[in-house]
C-alpha cells in the first residue's frame, strides 16, 4: 500500500511538472518566432527586361507590418537574390526596404521596379503614380504603358586617382575614375567591358559600395556593368541605382538628356533613362516569374 501511494504521488509530481513545462512551452511557442510561423506573400519579379529568364530577379515581400530586422535579412538570405524588397501600407503611399543576402541598402532600383509591377498588375493599384518612402527619400514610381519609372535621386560625381585595387582586380587601366557611392570605371568601347573578368576578392578591399564600369555603346548611349562584392552581390545582372551616377556623366560627355542604356550581365538589361534637374529617371520594363507564398 505504501508502494502504491509512493508512485501515484510520483506520478502526481511528474504530471504537474508535465503540465508545467507545456505551459512555459506553449508561451515560448507564442512569443519565440522560431516556433511560431506565418505565411508571407512572396514574389520574384524579373526586371528591365520583357521575358523571364532575363533582366534581374527581384523578390517582393508586402507586410500588413514590419516584422524584426533580423527576420527581413533572414528572409533576404534565403532568397539569395541581389536584392529583395519589402513593403507596407504608409500614409500617401508605401514604405519599402531593400535587404540583400547581407546587408540592409538605402536604394536599390531593380527591387523598386519589382515592387512597382508587383503593385500595378497583381495586387491591382489602379494609379498610375505611387510613392515609397524610403531611407533615400520619396520615391515616386510611375506606370507608363509597357514601362515603369522610377524618379530617383541623381549622384553627385568627383573625379579622383585611379586606385591600384581597381587596377589589380580588372587588369586593365579604364580612362577615367569618378567616385560616389561607387567607382565608376570608364573604358575606351563596349568590347572592353564585355571582357572585363575582375577578381572579386581584390574589389572587396575598395571603400566604397561596389563599382560600375562603363563605355559608349554601339546599339544604346552607353552599356555598363555592375559589381559589388562587398554587398554579397559579385556581378549584379542590372542594377538601376547604378544609373544615379551614370546619367550625370553620360550628360556631361554626350551633351544630351535622355538616353538609352544597357546593362552587359549575362542575362543583361535595357533601360530608359533621362535627367531632369536633380533627379534621374530610370524606366523598365518587368514580367512575373513566381507567385507564391514562404512560411517563417
Amino acid at each position: 500500500m505504501i508502494a502504491i501511494k509512493g508512485l501515484c504521488s510520483s506520478l502526481a509530481q511528474m504530471a504537474k511538472k508535465t503540465e508545467e513545462q507545456r505551459k512555459v512551452q506553449s508561451v515560448f511557442d507564442n512569443y519565440n518566432p522560431w516556433y511560431s510561423s506565418m505565411k508571407l506573400p512572396l514574389y520574384q519579379i524579373d526586371t528591365f527586361t520583357e521575358q523571364v529568364f532575363k533582366g534581374n530577379p527581384a523578390a517582393v515581400c508586402p507586410l500588413e507590418a514590419w516584422l524584426p530586422d533580423q527576420v527581413l535579412q533572414n528572409i533576404a538570405a534565403e532568397n539569395n537574390l541581389s536584392e529583395t524588397a519589402f513593403f507596407i501600407d504608409d500614409t500617401d503611399g508605401f514604405h519599402i526596404r531593400w535587404f540583400t543576402p547581407t546587408v540592409e541598402v538605402e536604394l536599390c532600383g531593380h527591387a523598386t521596379l519589382a515592387s512597382g509591377h508587383v503593385l500595378f498588375n497583381i495586387m491591382g493599384e489602379h494609379a498610375d503614380e505611387i510613392v515609397f518612402h524610403s531611407m533615400s527619400g520619396d520615391l515616386l514610381v510611375t506606370r507608363k504603358e509597357s514601362f515603369i519609372e522610377l524618379n530617383f535621386p541623381r549622384y553627385q560625381l568627383s573625379e579622383c586617382p585611379t586606385p591600384d585595387e581597381l587596377i589589380d582586380a580588372f587588369g586593365v587601366e579604364p580612362v577615367q575614375v569618378l567616385k560616389s557611392d561607387d567607382y565608376l570605371a570608364v573604358y575606351e568601347s563596349e568590347q572592353d567591358i564585355r571582357k572585363l573578368s575582375p577578381n572579386f576578392d581584390i574589389l572587396r578591399r575598395l571603400n566604397c559600395r561596389g563599382v560600375i564600369v562603363t563605355s559608349q555603346g554601339s546599339r544604346t548611349d552607353f552599356v555598363s556593368r555592375f559589381f559589388a562584392p562587398r554587398y554579397g552581390i559579385n556581378e549584379d545582372p542590372v542594377t538601376g541605382s547604378a544609373h544615379c551616377a551614370l546619367v550625370p556623366y553620360w550628360v556631361g560627355v554626350l551633351g544630351k538628356t535622355q538616353f538609352t542604356a544597357a546593362q552587359l550581365s549575362e542575362r543583361g538589361g535595357f533601360l530608359k533613362c533621362e535627367s531632369i534637374g536633380d533627379r534621374v529617371l530610370i524606366g523598365g520594363e518587368a514580367v512575373t516569374y513566381l507567385e507564391g507564398f514562404i512560411t517563417v
